[in-house]
């Protein structure tokens, strides 16, 4: 069973996924796809004025990789920048990351930030919008060998050296429009910018769905390098930092509350694609009795946790469980009487280790000016 909490962004997903499908939808998508054609405009224009060299791109003095997307949100590009720093580290590099920072926490950074904190320590992280900026901060300030600058793919200000892309295979298209009738950011020929495309979640679809996305992609781009991601489960996470096992954070909620065998659960998220989360929880053998799903960097409030634990505890759920981005922004003094974990993932190369490797090589050899 799926909750969703009665809020704009929530039901403008489900306006341009094609609900409802009465007179008065049909008129506010009308509406939206009007919008969407002034958007492209704006993005056509930009692009061009870049691609001509009239509107200037500036070099950093280390290597950049830029990850990215093509929809807003949702692709899984947290763990992906996590599994690039570990690989760059591999090879000798000190890596930094810059990103664009979004809605600061009220006891300051943003859930991004911590998430990142938490998967790379020691891993210098600047924010700002201005990235050029950003990017000095970590290569002159805090010595970077290379820059990750994440969800940077269309903020082509900063040049960069390798440009990776990420496509949810969950929702790869966006609902196939720009936005605001779809979730494109630009349109899918934007994909000849590109070098490298990472497939997330790719595990959760069947191999015919798998086939029609690469073959979008290398309709827009022939000589792109094509790779696969899954996210693993790793095990589970509680507020203190503990590291639990599924089956022991199982055990350990029967404690608390009387739930039979079954490690059912009332999931919470708010991030761009609750979908992928759920489907995560279910490849990890975790019965979903509830999910609540927030707005995308949603902040939590106590009343939040108050009523998600009034909601566990009437279906005598185990645990109520959560991703770690999340997590990272509840308090401690907020939890109740029902356990509260979050679900910690890798990022794992299912298929083309080797492309990315190589280019991960080419992008980090001496730059030549």
């Amino acid at each position: 069973m799926e909750r969703r909490t009665k809020n704009i962004e929530q039901k403008y997903l489900e306006l341009i996924a094609g609900q409802p499908k009465s007179v008065g939808g049909r008129l506010l998508r009308f509406c939206l796809r009007v919008a969407s054609w002034g958007y492209r405009g704006v993005v056509t224009v930009r692009n061009l004025l870049f691609d001509a060299g009239l509107k200037r791109s500036h070099y950093v003095t280390e290597p950049v990789i830029s990850v990215g997307n093509l929809t807003t949100g949702g692709t899984g590009k947290t763990p992906t920048v996590a599994l690039l720093v570990d690989l760059l580290k591999e090879r000798g590099h000190y890596p930094g990351i810059i990103s664009r920072g979004y809605r600061e926490l009220p006891d300051g950074g943003n859930d991004e930030a911590r998430v990142l904190q938490l998967l790379c320590p020691g891993t210098p992280h600047a924010q700002g919008r201005d990235r050029v900026a950003a990017a000095l901060d970590v290569s002159w300030g805090e010595g970077c060998t290379v820059i990750l600058a994440d969800d940077a793919f269309q903020h082509r200000r900063l040049k960069r050296d390798l440009d990776i892309v990420l496509i949810d295979a969950i929702n790869p298209w966006g609902h196939g429009a720009l936005l605001p009738l779809g979730l494109l950011r630009e349109p899918v020929s934007g994909l000849r910018r590109a070098d490298v495309v990472i497939l997330t979640r790719a595990d959760l679809i069947d191999e015919v769905s798998r086939e029609e996305i690469w073959r979008i992609v290398k309709e827009n781009n022939q000589t792109i390098a094509t790779v696969e991601l899954s996210f693993e489960p790793t095990g589970l996470v509680d507020k203190a930092g503990t590291q639990l096992t599924i089956e022991a954070a199982n055990a350990a909620s029967r404690s608390t509350v009387d739930s039979g065998s079954e490690f059912g659960v009332v999931a919470f998220c708010g991030i761009g694609n609750p979908e992928g989360f759920r489907r995560t929880l279910e490849a990890a053998g975790i019965a979903i009795r509830e999910l609540v799903a927030f707005p995308d960097h949603h902040h939590y409030e106590a009343t939040d946790l108050q009523r998600l634990t009034v909601d566990a505890q009437k279906i005598a759920a185990s645990a109520m469980i959560t991703t770690v981005k999340d997590l990272v922004k509840i308090q401690p003094e907020w939890l109740g009487a029902v356990p509260l974990f979050a679900l910690n993932i890798q990022a794992e190369v299912t298929s083309g280790r080797e492309s990315l490797s190589d280019a991960l090589s080419a992008a980090t050899q001496q730059r030549t000016r």
